[in-house]
């Protein structure tokens, strides 16, 4: 059972949102909160397996609750779910360790896959919020700075694990797939972090497909849609050259 707290000002859309997660058997609101000082208390005393965070709100920001959380709990699943996908939000959400990045107006089902990529230790982000990803990592400006494309070299494995995390494998797959343990997979993962100057595995996701390790259709690390039943939601490889 996936436990979600619900995060935001409107008591429409956390209505909405509760109605949606509702109808799922293996989800259920752990709670909700209306503001960001409210949503850090929360998810401190709940411990939710997936946060959905609203970046605006009364209070203190999303944006601060946010970091607020991941210096609470490092391995807080926090997807951001905001009507807002200018650039200075979403690399500061995706800096402050945002497992995921949906827009407002996504389907149900896109929400429900995001949900579940996130709860898995996977990443997800919207396809227009990849796409600028991806552009910006081609031609970085001041944000390029904190997301820094490194040459200090991974090791031959690292690069295999990354080319593994950016397809959307969980810790176990890879652990499965490359015939080692969970933990070894962890130390791996922390190491290329640690490395290449990146905040979580969106941002290795990111990496990898901007150093072709692996193409946009491999990519499932970025948007989920790979292997996992959502079609039509992927990021066309075209525009990313124009």
């Amino acid at each position: 059972m996936i436990d979600v707290l619900i995060a935001d000002d409107h008591a429409i859309v956390r209505r909405g949102l509760r109605t949606l997660i509702a109808g799922e058997a293996d989800m259920k609101v752990a709670g909700e909160a209306s503001d960001g000082y409210e949503v850090v208390a929360r998810a401190r005393d709940l411990n939710p397996d997936v946060i959905l965070l609203d970046l605006v709100m009364p209070g203190q920001s999303g944006l601060e609750a946010l970091g607020q959380i991941r210096t609470d709990n490092p391995n807080a699943r926090v997807l951001v779910l905001t009507s807002f996908g200018d650039n200075d939000r979403v690399f500061s959400a995706i800096r402050a360790g945002a497992a995921g990045y949906l827009l407002k107006d996504a389907s149900p089902e896109q929400l429900l896959q995001a949900i579940h990529d996130v709860h898995s230790g996977e990443s997800h982000l919207h396809p227009t919020i990849a796409l600028k990803m991806l552009r910006e990592l081609d031609n970085p400006g001041h944000h390029g700075d904190n997301m820094s494309l490194t040459e200090d070299p991974l090791t031959e494995r690292e690069v295999e694990v990354l080319s593994l995390v950016a397809q959307g494998l969980s810790n176990q797959d890879i652990s499965h797939k490359l015939t080692i343990s969970e933990r070894t997979v962890g130390n791996h993962i922390g190491s290329i972090l640690r490395k290449l100057h990146l905040a979580n595995r969106t941002q290795a996701a990111l990496y990898a497909l901007k150093r072709g390790l692996v193409d946009i259709n491999q990519a499932a690390g970025l948007n989920g849609d790979a292997g996992n039943g959502v079609s039509g939601d992927g990021v066309d490889p075209a525009e990313i050259e124009a």
